[in-house]
């Protein structure tokens, strides 16, 4: 742990704690209300998340707390467990948070970071776009003035006339002011003070000052001391439905933090710790929902600003979760009269930075089906489910790239018998015994990598053993062999076995070899067909031929 602290720079993580934290304080606020959790929830999952992220993750830079698309999946969570199990339904959300945190600990201790983000950016943008477009719809009511209905994106937009019928003119208001300061703050002040905090600032000023009698929807009070424990609570219905969702969030906050981690080393030329760092998260998101506290993930924003303030070593995210803990302990009235409106206006602006607009805007460049993908996932995340989304976009797409790969792979399956055919690379003594044997000789090439994919081809192109007198397998470009090709090249020998076809196979590959003696292969041939070269298997096999030994030039 300690070796993660020699980059550590007084003036550039002093710096980088301060600016985060006061970049964090109206997101954490805004996801804890947005979420149903309460603002409570929100920012002491920046704290807890933050600090123990920081204490034994496995980056130097990554600024850990409550993020967009942890926020819309907890409250999905929260929304469920509390439809169900009114009384318990608190407690078994933030059981959710724990078993997430342990799943994501399990992850890092079977090294399985590396394989997390192995997701097709066509998935990736899509379900991110849509966690974006969840996150905008369900701050509709309360930009609105009202409560959020139940039933989540649907619900919502079930009772959006309702809402717009009855709106509060007031929150209103307030709300669209946020989200103007937000998008027109100028820039060159943004790198002084984030808009976040300006337009929190300003617009609750104005709502005291203005609108202090007109009913405004406000956090207040948060309890200043320590968060109460929370038990794991589990219920024998619920109890399968718990692990999925934890399976759900876990895996959705390890992308996230992964994907900024990259983000946070190709800033400082540092590199991270992909298995201690999810390690880290885990520990940090079963000590958020064992007091409380939403869970989190790396934040993107968060880190490239500590970064570009100086920030080196874990001491900003520990320095930024301490400060936020002076706020709650000290300063917590301060934040009461906050509206909420103002809240959802910064979730708003936090859904459509979410949106992956780079994508959006250059779909119709890319490819038909990668476009469907994505909008595909996008939907599906938004009216169905993430883990359908994500489980479907994953599966079209890997077919769509076995598909290719197979088209692709199938090239590389030759079989010739005429010497005068270029499709293999044969030197002129080789082709020279090929032209001799007159067309009674199958030489069969493969080369790169040989997956299940084109066993197909393999078969399609031995289907005329029976022609000729000796078939010559060969594998000198092949670095691997799976199961299933290794299968379809036992079904290609034995049909020239039964054809009386003489078989011969080159196999300089070790780890190629070694598949094909698992399934017998040099039994089913004899040893003594295994050759050491491609000029052996020409001669032997021109030896079948005219039962004459062939010296050629």
């Amino acid at each position: 742990m300690i070796e993660r602290f020699k980059h550590f720079q007084l003036r550039g993580d002093l710096f980088g704690g301060v600016t985060t934290a006061i970049i964090s304080l109206p997101l954490a606020l805004a996801f804890g209300v947005a979420s149903g959790a309460g603002a409570e929830a929100g920012i002491w999952g920046a704290i807890l998340v933050g600090l123990f992220a920081a204490l034994f993750g496995g980056s130097n830079s990554l600024i850990s707390e409550p993020t967009g698309p942890m926020t819309v999946i907890m409250t999905a969570v929260l929304t469920a467990m509390m439809a169900k199990h009114p009384e318990q339904g608190v407690a078994m959300a933030f059981t959710v948070v724990m078993m997430a945190g342990a799943f994501q600990f399990l992850l890092g201790s079977l090294k399985l970071g590396k394989y997390v983000t192995l997701m097709p950016y066509s998935v990736i943008s899509g379900f991110m776009s849509g966690i974006g477009v969840i996150l905008i719809i369900l701050q509709f009511a309360p930009l609105l003035g009202h409560t959020p209905p139940s039933g989540g994106v649907v619900g919502t937009l079930s009772e959006l006339p309702n809402l717009i019928a009855n709106l509060h003119f007031s929150e209103l208001f307030l709300g669209l002011a946020t989200l103007a300061i937000l998008f027109y703050f100028p820039k060159k002040y943004r790198k002084y003070i984030p808009a976040q905090l300006v337009a929190l600032i300003t617009i609750t000023l104005v709502s005291v000052i203005l609108f202090s009698d007109d009913g405004i929807r406000r956090i207040g009070e948060i309890p200043s001391g320590l968060p109460n424990i929370v038990f794991p609570t589990f219920t024998t219905d619920q109890f399968v439905t718990m692990i999925i969702e934890a399976m759900v969030l876990g895996t959705l906050g390890c992308i996230d933090t992964l994907l900024t981690a990259v983000i946070s080393d190709s800033l400082t030329r540092q590199e991270h710790d992909s298995n201690k760092e999810l390690k880290g998260q885990g520990i940090a998101n079963m000590i958020s929902g064992l007091f409380g506290a939403l869970p989190g993930a790396g934040a993107t924003m968060g880190t490239v600003v500590s970064i570009q303030v100086g920030a080196r070593s874990p001491a900003a995210a520990i320095i930024r979760a301490l400060i936020l803990m002076l706020v709650v302990l000290v300063a917590g009235s301060l934040i009461e009269p906050i509206p909420m409106a103002v809240l959802a206006g910064i979730a708003v602006y936090v859904g459509i930075s979410i949106l992956d607009w780079s994508f959006l805007q250059r779909a119709h460049k890319a490819s038909l089906q990668q476009t469907a993908i994505m909008y595909g996932v996008m939907l599906l995340t938004v009216f169905v489910d993430l883990l359908i989304a994500v489980g479907l976009g994953v599966f079209i797409s890997n077919i769509i790239v076995i598909e290719r790969l197979s088209r692709e792979q199938a090239k590389q399956v030759k079989a010739i018998s005429d010497a005068d055919d270029d499709d293999v690379p044969l030197n002129q003594a080789e082709r020279a015994i090929l032209d001799k044997a007159k067309g009674k000789i199958l030489f069969f090439y493969l080369s790169g990598p040989m997956i299940f994919s084109v066993s197909k081809a393999i078969s399609r192109q031995h289907s005329s053993v029976h022609k000729y007198k000796s078939m010559i397998l060969d594998l000198s470009d092949v670095p691997m062999i799976d199961m299933t090709v290794g299968l379809a090249l036992e079904n290609a020998i034995k049909d020239a076995i039964e054809a009386h076809c003489e078989v011969f196979l080159y196999c300089p590959n070790q780890d190629a070899k070694h598949q094909l003696e698992r399934l017998g292969i040099d039994e089913l041939i004899g040893k003594d067909r295994f050759v050491d070269n491609r000029l052996d298997a020409l001669n032997q096999s021109l030896e079948v031929v005219e039962n004459v030994p062939f010296t050629g030039s």
